[in-house]
């Protein structure tokens, strides 16, 4: 079996951070912790070697104590995590003090900003501050992780284009839906994170144009129908792969999110089979080759 690293990682100790998107309708089966021990149990076979954290959108008071958090997990040697995306509010008075703590910190590779929020409207990571902490990130060496409703991938590909020195990440194949993808749900106008096949599909194709965007092959199985197959997440992931090539896609699993439509192992399971008619090569890339050179890991 290949190894894999798995590039979006979360934890989270409701103890210490609070989580208002737990909240949520269709949360309650995550509103409990979920830490390194039960992580370690739920890829025990799934061949995971390292891991990068994905923040997990804490009060925004909380950015800085998750931030240290995660730093003493990637500096211990009993855990698999090697890097770390923070969390942060671009845009926000206080952003580059708030980043410049951890500019030299190479366990610090990123930050994302949550734009799916239902209070988020439309056109927000173009506002022009929003534009201009995207670029800083770009100076300084961090990525920026797109997240974001499915139907304004437009708006991505706008901020990718205004941002030609700082590394994307486009989070869960753009959130792309596989039944409307496979032509078995219809678009619902009245459904924010619904979409039409064509538009996500050109939208993942022009983001996969650019050099430096990097899709996250991961979030396909949260929206399959619950008797799916690993041939119902394909066409997802195949356009994904195709639009933006061998070098530029990584493996990740969304654990515990995930785990409201499929175990980890169940996901990591249907990728290796999705991708298993693909060149060796080509494998070892997605699942940890690309993840190791673009996060800088070791």
């Amino acid at each position: 079996m290949l190894s894999m690293i798995d590039t979006h990682q979360h934890l989270w100790d409701l103890e210490q951070f609070s989580l208002s998107w737990l909240q949520w309708e269709g949360m309650d089966p995550l509103r409990k912790s979920y830490l390194v021990s039960d992580y370690v149990e739920a890829t025990a076979t799934c061949g995971v070697s390292m891991t990068v954290y994905m923040e997990i959108d804490v009060v925004p008071e909380q950015r800085t104590e998750e931030a240290n958090y995660v730093i003493g997990l990637c500096e211990s040697d009993d855990n698999t995590m090697a890097g770390a995306v923070i969390g942060g509010g671009l845009g926000e008075d206080g952003f580059r003090t708030y980043i410049d703590q951890f500019k030299d910190n190479d366990y610090i590779k990123g930050v994302r900003h949550v734009l799916h929020p239902p209070e988020t409207k439309p056109g927000t990571c173009l506002q022009k501050g929003i534009v201009k902490d995207v670029q800083y990130l770009g100076s300084i060496g961090k990525s920026f992780g797109i997240c974001m409703r499915p139907k304004e991938l437009s708006d991505a590909i706008k901020l990718v284009e205004q941002c030609p020195e700082t590394l994307f990440i486009l989070d869960h194949c753009g959130i792309g839906n596989v039944q409307i993808v496979n032509g078995t749900l219809e678009h619902d106008p009245a459904n924010p994170f619904s979409h039409t096949k064509e538009q996500w599909m050109h939208d993942v194709a022009v983001l996969g144009e650019h050099e430096h965007v990097v899709c996250k092959i991961s979030g396909a199985v949260e929206s399959a129908p619950p008797e799916w197959e690993p041939d119902t997440l394909a066409t997802v992931v195949n356009h994904c792969l195709d639009s933006f090539g061998p070098d530029r896609v990584v493996s990740a699993g969304n654990w515990p999110v995930c785990t409201l439509a499929a175990s980890f192992a169940d996901w990591a399971s249907a990728l290796r089979e999705i991708i298993s008619d693909r060149p060796q090569g080509d494998q070892q890339k997605l699942l940890s080759g690309n993840a190791k050179r673009i996060y800088r890991l070791s």
